[in-house]
């Protein structure tokens, strides 16, 4: 009797009103320690940052449960001048991992998959003397920044490394790895992501 009151009781639309409701308080205290923050931008449950104060993010932003933001300004005791600039109408999916020591530029109405990984850094430079030091205790390396334009479509499970350009308008598939840019207008798959389309 107790789990058909409850059932009746507790709907999809009353949980989905109170996950909406435990979001909006949650992106009011994350957006107090963001460098910037548009409006209308909420954070999913269990978003973390690191170095929030670098980032600026546009209006009407959406990001999924679980990702993490790291902007780093410091790492082992050395210094770097990172920079997260996130424009409007973006939505990211479900454990998606920014990270930056450099510079990150994301468009305007970007929509990624889930676990996706933006990074402009790795743990160390790919050379003998840094390689012989543990992974943790290598300094942050970035072969460039990482520039994404408007209108682009990044499926599930992308890796998209340091130095790269993504077109306006492109289309990244699942699992791709991309390591060079990606002209606007076209899609790009595998792993290296090659121009498999243009549009």
């Amino acid at each position: 009797m107790f789990i058909v009151w409850y059932s009746k009781l507790y709907t999809y639309k009353f949980h989905m009103r109170i996950r909406h409701y435990k979001e909006m308080v949650y992106s009011i205290w994350l957006k107090s320690s963001v460098g910037e923050v548009g409006s209308n931008t909420v954070m999913g449950i269990n978003t973390r940052f690191v170095g929030p104060q670098f980032f600026a993010i546009g209006d009407n932003c959406r990001f999924g449960e679980h990702n993490m933001l790291a902007a780093w300004s410091t790492y082992n005791g050395i210094s770097y001048s990172p920079s997260v600039t996130i424009g409007n109408n973006c939505n990211f999916g479900f454990c998606n991992h920014i990270t930056c020591c450099n510079k990150i530029s994301i468009g305007n109405n970007v929509l990624t998959g889930m676990y996706v990984l933006i990074s402009d850094n790795s743990h160390g430079e790919i050379v003998q003397d840094v390689l012989e030091i543990p992974p943790l205790r290598r300094p942050l390396f970035s072969k460039g920044e990482i520039v994404i334009d408007d209108n682009v479509w990044i499926g599930n499970n992308v890796a998209i490394l340091a130095g790269v350009h993504i077109g306006e308008g492109a289309i990244i598939a699942a699992n791709a790895v991309v390591t060079k840019d990606v002209p606007k207008f076209c899609v790009a798959a595998g792993i290296p992501a090659k121009v498999i389309k243009r549009l």
